[in-house]
């Protein structure tokens, strides 16, 4: 019989320097490919299209950042260059050279955390 398993909150984090820095409860990633008709002097229709350079760019819902002593003094407003971690059953999906484009916060008594990230990033690799 075949494990299943499924990715929980756990499983998508955000990582400095090898450690994880915060969890994510859920993700959409976006990825934009430039892409160019050639076209031939006196053709109706282009004669090939040539792609261009991939742009990524993701949205991560309800950010809760570890209580781990390491962390206590990051800043999550100053982080930059960082690598986003989701972790697939048949996979591992890194999104690396992260920089955070807007961020939405809020929070009540029990559990403080960023509610909305759009982050963009620089390379992705499947592992």
């Amino acid at each position: 019989m075949a494990k299943i398993t499924v990715p929980t909150s756990k499983d998508i984090y955000i990582e400095v320097d090898g450690k994880k820095l915060a969890v994510v409860e859920s993700y959409r990633a976006f990825t934009k490919r430039e892409s160019k008709n050639i076209e031939a002097f006196g053709s109706e229709n282009p004669v090939a299209t040539v792609s261009g350079k991939c742009t990524y760019s993701l949205e991560l819902k309800k950010v809760l950042i570890i209580n781990d002593s390491d962390f206590d003094k990051i800043d999550f407003y100053n982080l930059s260059n960082f690598n986003l971690m989701i972790v697939k059953p048949d996979c591992r999906i890194i999104y690396s050279g992260c920089e955070w484009s807007d961020i939405t916060e809020s929070g009540d008594l029990s559990k403080p955390c960023i509610e909305t990230v759009n982050i963009i990033a620089s390379k992705r690799m499947v592992l």
